[in-house]
């Protein structure tokens, strides 16, 4: 399986006085990159949520948002905390003694107090269990959203390996005719400046400059690459470095046979050959 690192996730569960939110999202990166933005009541799951997400995911800058929704009327139906009431009531005094310009608390103020309702806290004994058992259903379907991606990124990477194939093919049986009719002009071009010049000289030192344009080696490698590229797809996991560099040698072999084709048909093939290269570069930086 190819994965792509980009991705998205969603999914939401029930719990003790309310739903716990989990979002996932992320875009490429070179590492594994995490953010999260979990509630402040939550805050105590955090380390083992990036554990899970450590075990399912290798490069991508993730987000992570987890949230708390207490649900509707709670506070309503528990009524308020009488020992916790009193004690604010104490603190406020106590405060107000030592700081007369203090502010009293304000009814608002009480009511956001934590606990203020009753036992509206968190049963954190529950909640860790089933907020990790949310964020590993969320990555399932996260994992599958990326690996949806990851597909469709193959798909275009290995069409474009099919066409520098065929390019391959095109220009393969030309290279001889090319290089017989450069060294053909070659040598009447020398003979024209240098109309003593050695036979045997002539043509050794033609056949140098020959070899240092035979661009055969250079397709040969190409070839070898791409079939590399092919192989790496077909074995799926984590492929993006390794494509990467690829992407790396195949531009390099473009290059140099750009450098070598002295025939203008072959330089624009070498042209196709980098623009292909690139188009897969742009689709191999999104995978894992």
């Amino acid at each position: 399986m190819i994965y792509s690192m980009t991705g998205y996730a969603a999914t939401m569960r029930a719990v003790k006085g309310g739903v716990l939110h989990i979002e996932l999202k992320s875009v490429n990166s070179r590492y594994l990159d995490y953010h999260f933005r979990v509630c402040d009541e939550l805050r105590i799951v955090e380390p083992a949520l990036r554990e899970l997400i450590g075990t399912r995911l290798a490069r991508g800058k993730l987000e992570c948002r987890l949230a708390f929704v207490a649900a509707t009327g709670v506070a309503e139906q528990a009524g308020l905390n009488a020992d916790l009431l009193e004690r604010l009531k104490r603190f406020d005094t106590e405060v107000r003694q030592a700081l007369p310009l203090a502010a009293p608390l304000a009814v608002a103020d009480v009511l956001r107090w934590p606990g203020i309702f009753g036992d509206d806290g968190l049963d954190l004994e529950s909640v860790v269990p089933a907020c990790l058992a949310l964020a590993s259903d969320a990555l399932d379907d996260f994992t599958a959203s990326r690996a949806r991606e990851g597909e469709k990124l193959a798909a275009v990477i290995l069409d474009k390996v099919a066409r520098m194939r065929a390019l391959l093919r095109e220009v393969e049986p030309r290279v001889p005719a090319a290089l017989t009719a450069f060294k053909e002009k070659l040598q009447q071009r020398l003979l024209d400046a240098f109309a003593t010049v050695d036979d045997d000289r002539l043509r050794q030192e033609v056949a140098i400059f020959a070899a240092r344009i035979d661009v055969a080696e250079e397709l040969a490698r190409l070839s070898t690459h791409l079939d590399e590229v092919e192989r790496v797809l077909k074995a799926g996991g984590a492929t993006g470095k390794r494509l990467d560099f690829l992407m790396q040698e195949l531009n390099r072999e473009a290059n140099t046979f750009g450098s070598k084709s002295l025939v203008a048909e072959l330089s624009q093939l070498a042209i196709k050959f980098k623009l292909l290269i690139e188009q897969m570069r742009e689709q191999v930086q999104n995978l894992e």
